[in-house]
């Protein structure tokens, strides 16, 4: 956390994050260093270490930054694609496309596994990033329910485990891809309506 009264150069947060990506792609994650990052970004250690934690906390926000990219951030006010099916999946091709990188596939990877060793990071995990992307398609359901198009099953957090536990299933376990083929599968599996039963109120 940036201590009150001191603002990050938002130059130097670039260059750090910039090299902090590009060092997890050249030499790995065990391998890079604070140190590797400050002299890569031209910046000092003892600005990194006032800015974040650790390491992991710096691909964090290179990671968070990256999404928030190339994923809208979807809230209240952002476009509506005219249906679940159509929000859901233009949600997930983006999300998908991001998650085709291997640099970024990579990082998730380094991120996923320290938090199951590291518990404050994790939590920071869980905030900042997983929790940040489960909100996001959560006001695809909200809007869903309010338009009146939201199938009755499954509940709107059992929907964030399917798409969240699939992606990250196939990103830790069976190394398989997210390719459209699987947006294909997803929307048909959560997006359209169930015979014989209403959308919820």
């Amino acid at each position: 956390m940036t201590p009150a009264g001191r603002k990050r150069s938002e130059d130097s947060r670039r260059a750090i994050l910039t090299a902090a990506a590009e060092l997890m792609g050249e030499v790995g994650y065990a391998a890079l260093s604070i140190e590797g990052i400050a002299t890569r970004s031209g910046t000092g250690k003892q600005t990194i270490y006032r800015w974040w934690p650790s390491k992991a906390d710096v691909l964090l926000e290179a990671l968070a930054t990256k999404a928030d990219l190339h994923i809208p951030l979807v809230d209240e006010r952002s476009t509506d694609e005219g249906s679940y099916a159509a929000d859901l999946r233009a949600f997930l091709a983006a999300s998908f496309a991001l998650g085709r990188k291997p640099q970024v596939i990579e990082v998730l990877r380094a991120l996923m596994a320290e938090a199951q060793i590291n518990p404050a990071f994790g939590e920071r995990f869980r905030a900042g990033f997983l929790q940040r992307r489960r909100d996001a398609l959560g006001v695809l359901v909200d809007r869903a329910s309010t338009r009146g198009d939201l199938p009755p099953v499954p509940r709107a957090g059992t929907v964030a485990d399917i798409v969240f536990g699939v992606i990250w299933y196939r990103v830790l376990a069976t190394r398989e891809p997210v390719d459209d083929s699987l947006v294909d599968e997803l929307v048909s599996l959560l997006g359209t309506p169930r015979r014989g039963s209403g959308s919820r109120p």
